[in-house]
């Protein structure tokens, strides 16, 4: 059921988190991150440049991402995020990237974080 409601057969793409550490920290940038964890989760540490949308809300919050922007989807592994992207793109959203290894990368490569 979960593959009919979210998989429009069509690949999701990813990057590393250094590389969406670059395209967010980019001036005047048209990518926005969107952390996908709970906000327990992400009140015990975040990139200070994301926007807290958690998985667990998305079906009622997802109007609140922008489609006319490239949207970076992270979480801790990169699970929720891969699942987020696909709910996401089924809508219609085309400008979305899953960030590998989540923010447990993200803390290995000593990237910023709040």
């Amino acid at each position: 059921m979960f593959k009919r409601l979210f998989d429009t057969g069509k690949s999701i793409p990813s990057i590393t988190v250094q590389e969406a550490w670059k395209r967010i920290a980019t001036p005047k940038t048209k990518s926005m991150l969107i952390d996908v964890r709970e906000a327990w989760e992400f009140k015990q540490g975040h990139v200070r440049e994301a926007c807290n949308i958690p998985l667990s809300q998305l079906g009622q919050r997802f109007r609140e991402v922008p489609s006319d922007r490239d949207i970076l989807l992270i979480c801790r592994s990169g699970h929720r995020s891969l699942q987020a992207a696909k709910f996401l793109q089924a809508r219609g959203w085309e400008q979305i990237t899953n960030v590998s290894g989540g923010m447990v990368s993200w803390e290995m490569h000593r990237l910023p974080i709040e």
